[in-house]
């Protein structure tokens, strides 16, 4: 598919500075542009290369001005990875399986099945499950019993979602996930031996999330473990039973979250954070990547950064102390000594 400067221009809200009818057949990254491509710079560090890169087209920000000549035709747009986004999609070839259910699939009949299905080879779909609309369900996805997913769902290869949990529409999950397996939940008798506790909840995914690879979302104990509207789940993380997650919140990689913990509306939680469990962390709060997070945030919009997690200012301002602590000691040792030499002489 080849697309004309001018005709993306259109559908990303931009305007074209230069060839508007230049064709276009894919992106490319910045620093690795060829003829025929399109790219965007977003990262001030890359800024080099809109002079240098080889890609016929480069979508920017309306603030980038040029320090010296661009020979690249550019598409000038108001958020660039908004943009980038529909333009992402527009080239989008996924993979590829057949709009039909597949003869190799295991489907109880009792499933119920909405139009336009893509169900590929060796899905197993079991009794009493409801699949929307127009959902793609790729290779070796196993469906529990009494699942529940809605429209336009897209299953990636492996994922796994047990019995009675609630997948909402336009979500898509990716390879190896598992969804509704049980939460870790042990009762210590006085031999310190540990008996299981079943875990008779579920789990709901709300519309328009997007999960990651290798990410595991357990069930809860009683009720549900809950993933608002909107929220974005990166690759490698853990959700204990009965967490509830809010609406457009953003999770990085190799998380963890403890159980009964609720995280607030648009929260952004950077990679390697651990979330103890049964606290509640208020809307809009950031967590900056490896913070260790051991108490209640009751303040909306707060930064954080550490273990244990502080105020990101704070913290920024006592590891900069933290980073002389050697050559403090070294003078305070020096000063003690030159103390006990006065003392002395008295």
């Amino acid at each position: 598919m080849q697309l004309s400067a001018e005709k993306i221009a259109e559908l990303i809200s931009g305007k074209v500075v230069g060839n508007a009818a230049v064709l276009l057949d894919g992106p490319c990254k910045i620093d690795d542009g060829h003829v025929g491509k399109i790219t965007f710079l977003s990262n001030p560090k890359y800024t080099p290369y809109i002079y240098t890169t080889q890609a016929s087209v480069v979508i920017v920000d309306k603030e980038f001005v040029a320090e010296q000549p661009v020979s690249t035709t550019l598409i000038v747009v108001d958020n660039v990875y908004l943009a980038l986004s529909t333009l992402m999609s527009l080239f989008d070839a996924g993979l590829s399986i057949l709009p039909e259910i597949s003869p190799d699939a295991i489907v109880d009949k009792s499933a119920i099945i909405g139009s336009n299905p893509n169900i590929a080879s060796h899905v197993i779909v079991k009794q009493g499950v409801k699949i929307g609309a127009n959902s793609k369900i790729h290779s070796r996805v196993y469906i529990g019993d009494n699942v529940t997913i809605g429209d336009n769902v897209i299953l990636y290869p492996g994922v796994v979602i047990y019995h009675n949990c609630v997948i909402g529409s336009n979500v898509t999950i990716h390879a190896n996930t598992v969804v509704g397996s049980d939460g870790f939940g042990f009762a210590p008798d006085q031999h310190g031996k540990y008996t299981k506790i079943a875990q008779i909840g579920n789990v709901v995914i709300e519309d328009d999330v997007e999960i990651g690879a290798n990410t595991v979302i357990d069930r809860a104990t009683m009720g549900s473990t809950i993933i608002s509207k909107g929220v974005k789940l990166d690759n490698l993380i853990q959700i204990a039973h009965n967490v509830f997650i809010g609406e457009n919140t953003v999770i990085a990689a190799q998380t963890g979250i403890a159980g009964s913990t609720k995280i607030g509306s648009r929260c952004i939680v950077g990679g390697q954070v651990g979330i103890v469990g049964h606290i509640e962390i208020a809307d809009g709060t950031m967590f900056q990547a490896q913070s260790g997070v051991a108490s209640s945030i009751k303040e909306p919009n707060g930064k954080f950064y550490g273990t244990p997690a502080i105020d990101y200012q704070n913290y920024l301002r006592s590891y900069a102390q933290f980073r002389k602590l050697n050559d403090l000691a070294k003078q305070v040792a020096a000063l003690q000594k030159e103390v006990d030499q006065f003392k002395n002489n008295l």
